[in-house]
């Protein structure tokens, strides 16, 4: 499975962006994408995932700001991240994952200026 990703910039606090992440090669009908995000310095974190059958999940740090949606047919995800802050900058990364696998795309930078 193969993740591209794309859709980061350089936004103002409280600006918006739109990420997408398609997905190609070997892909089951039963899967979960995600976004991770990892600033400078700090691990890894997952911000957003989403099952096939539309399940989502967010943790409360960006609950209400960020937005996580799919089209099936496209076998893409989207990020939708809204009110961004300063803390938000990070590279972002989709991931993909079936049968006890899990592949990540090469990640896109979101960076927000103050």
């Amino acid at each position: 499975v193969q993740l591209q990703a794309s859709g980061g910039g350089l936004v103002p606090a409280g600006g918006s962006l739109r990420l997408s992440c398609a997905a190609s090669g070997s892909i089951f009908s039963i899967n979960v994408m995600g976004w991770y995000r990892q600033a400078p310095g700090k691990e890894r974190e997952l911000v957003a995932r989403i099952t096939s059958s539309g399940f989502t999940y967010y943790p409360d740090s960006v609950k209400g700001r960020f937005t996580i949606s799919r089209d099936n047919a496209k076998n893409t995800v989207y990020l939708q991240v809204n009110s961004l802050k300063p803390e938000d900058t990070a590279v972002y990364y989709c991931t993909y994952s079936s049968d006890g696998n899990t592949y990540w795309g090469q990640g896109t930078l979101v960076t927000v200026s103050s």
